[in-house]
């Protein structure tokens, strides 16, 4: 991968919906160059897949919560396949410190959420910490840089 490669990169995750066309004219390629490149790209794995980004509050999921679990002895070995089976788990992330994992969970009601957590602890048997948020004044930041 190139200084190129990431440049394309930083303009798809900026807009996805760009065309090759479009990504060309901004780092200096020819649409089918550009194609050619994201095609190994996605071959290779770097571009894991396209996606809509939804305004969550808006179809009825205003929630967001970061839930991070401690496990106890008694915990489950499997807790990311057990929550990735949950609905509201958006993702699941393995940290390093005090707790094992930290969880993105979106809600339709704060009601929703707590049944949740009341799930978490009874089912899985681990302790949870959870974080409201309030507002988001940004997120999904492109991180590659275009220039």
């Amino acid at each position: 991968m190139d200084a190129i490669d990431r440049r394309i990169i930083g303009h798809l995750q900026r807009d996805a919906r760009l065309t090759y066309a479009d990504v060309g004219a901004a780092v200096g390629l020819a649409a089918s160059s550009v194609h050619d490149r994201v095609r190994k790209l996605e071959r290779a794995g770097v571009i894991r897949g396209y996606r809509a980004e939804v305004q969550l509050d808006r179809v009825g999921w205003p929630i967001t919560a970061f839930v991070s679990l401690a496990l106890r002895a008694s915990s489950p070995t499997d807790i990311p396949g057990r929550v990735a089976e949950l609905p509201m788990v958006e993702s699941c992330y393995s940290v390093a410190g005090e707790r094992s994992y930290v969880l993105v969970v979106r809600a339709p009601s704060t009601r929703a959420l707590e049944e949740l957590l009341d799930a978490l602890r009874g089912k899985l048997e681990v302790v949870t910490s959870s974080t409201v948020v309030l507002s988001v004044p940004f997120e999904h930041r492109a991180v590659v840089p275009t220039s």
